[in-house]
């Protein structure tokens, strides 16, 4: 059989010596782990689907696979449940990084003659890879059955299925011991800090900014720019956040958010929230339905601090740009015409993560040449001067604000935008920045 990145000595898929990839399973903390339920419900409920003998998720070391979850079968301690890789169809999977369907091992020319179709019984065998976010396979949710037998198309669809549900939740852990140990060497260096040097603000903004991306992808056909706005003198992480992705297709996802409270909590849910939508909206074209299981994500994990959030998932168009937003107890997203004319779009919906059910209304927009989508965080409309100077009173700087000072930027480009915007903020509250702030445009060039 051939694979994708060509084979070692031995024969199997040279994919399974990369150490980028074996780092990948090292960091999903799953090699050698014990049985867990949640991952036994998959397995039990694939072999009730397709009625195989026995349903298995296994993660594929260099030398070795590691059985994490087959409960049709008695468990013996951890131990007993690892194998040599050659000893069993997984590195089929992780080899090609792609689904291996087999009806009848015994005459199916890439497994005729191995070694586990004896000790295994197996008469056919379908598996999905298990995929990080970076795209390396770690393992497989796979199904054997004693005979050969032909698998029905909703019996592979179903498994797919459970697979990206493995996958979710695999990836939910490495995003979370990664922010973990991200966070515990960020508090122990500012620590060190403090005692050595008397300031931690530059640490915490490292940290800070290692939350966001680093870069915005570009969207073909439109021009995006981010900006965040650091409040003064605060030395805590904070929970603004924002990210741009391709999602599927045609479809790309903006999202912005903004988690209550600040320190590693907050860095956590923060973590949480930019791994579970980036997971989640390449299979849900909705932003309710995607902010939704963010909910329920949090819930899970009983995160510690709520968020507020708007989701923007759209593709471009002959005419512009078309799209859905949803608001979950964020403030609306703003639309400023190619004549300078802003308008408010989205539908006040439910904050995330205090309780199960939650009101979220997706709302259709689209952009024109010239048109920009702007989202923010609330630091951009609640702006005020320091209390405690000399300047004069001003009220808050408020919605309506913001988009007077937003319909004054027609014209200019994503870029160009928020810096009017950051600029309009600094002269209305004097440089003192009661909290931190996020902005994102996405602007469709005007033709020529």
């Amino acid at each position: 059989m051939e694979y994708p990145g060509g084979v070692r000595a031995d024969g199997l898929p040279a994919v399974l010596s990369d150490p980028v990839r074996l780092a990948a399973l090292e960091a999903s903390g799953m090699i050698g782990s014990a049985p867990e339920q949640v991952f036994d419900d998959l397995t039990r409920l694939a072999v009730s689907v397709t009625g195989a003998a026995i349903s298995a998720i296994t993660f594929v070391g260099e030398a070795r696979t590691y059985w994490k979850s087959v409960p049709h079968l008695p468990y013996a301690g951890v131990e007993n449940w690892q194998n040599g890789v050659e000893e069993s169809f997984c590195y089929f999977a992780v080899g090609a990084d792609a689904p291996f369907i087999v009806e009848d091992a015994a005459k199916d020319p890439r497994t005729a003659g191995h070694q586990a179709i004896g000790p295994w019984g197996v008469g056919a065998w379908a598996g999905f890879p298990i995929l990080t976010t970076d795209g390396h396979a770690i393992g497989t949710m796979c199904v054997i059955d004693a005979n050969p037998r032909q698998w029905q198309p909703q019996e592979l669809e179903t498994l797919a299925v459970l697979a990206r549900a493995v996958c979710n939740e695999i990836n939910l852990r490495i995003s979370l011991n990664t922010s973990q140990i991200a966070l515990a060497t960020a508090q122990e260096a500012l620590a060190t800090a403090q005692k050595a040097l008397g300031t931690s603000r530059e640490l915490a903004r490292g940290l800070q900014e290692s939350l966001l991306p680093p870069v915005l992808r570009p969207v073909p056909g439109m021009d995006a720019s981010a900006r965040y706005l650091a409040a003064t003198g605060d030395v805590e992480v904070v929970g603004d956040f924002y990210d741009l992705f391709h999602a599927r297709g045609p479809w790309w996802t903006a999202v912005m958010g903004d988690v209550c409270g600040k320190g590693t909590e907050a860095a956590k849910v923060t973590a949480l929230a930019r791994y579970t939508l980036r997971a989640d909206a390449g299979d849900h074209l909705s932003p309710a339905e995607v902010l939704d299981r963010l909910n329920t994500a949090m819930l899970a994990q009983r995160a510690p601090r709520f968020l507020t959030a708007v989701q923007a998932t759209f593709r471009t168009t002959p005419a512009g740009a078309a799209g859905r937003l949803c608001l979950a107890g964020h403030p609306p997203a703003l639309i400023r015409r190619a004549g300078g004319r802003v308008q408010q779009a989205g539908v006040s919906g439910t904050l995330l993560g205090t309780m199960p059910t939650v009101r979220l209304t997706d709302v259709r927009f689209r952009l024109a040449p010239g048109d920009l989508l702007f989202l923010y965080t609330d630091g951009a409309c609640e702006a005020r001067p320091d209390p405690r100077s000399a300047l004069p009173h001003r009220p808050i700087f408020d919605e309506e604000a913001l988009a007077e000072a937003l319909a004054d930027t027609h014209g200019m480009d994503a870029t160009a935008t928020n810096a009017r915007i950051a600029e309009v903020l600094d002269g209305y509250h004097g440089g003192w920045a009661s909290d931190d702030t996020a902005l994102l445009s996405l602007r469709v060039p005007p033709k020529p």
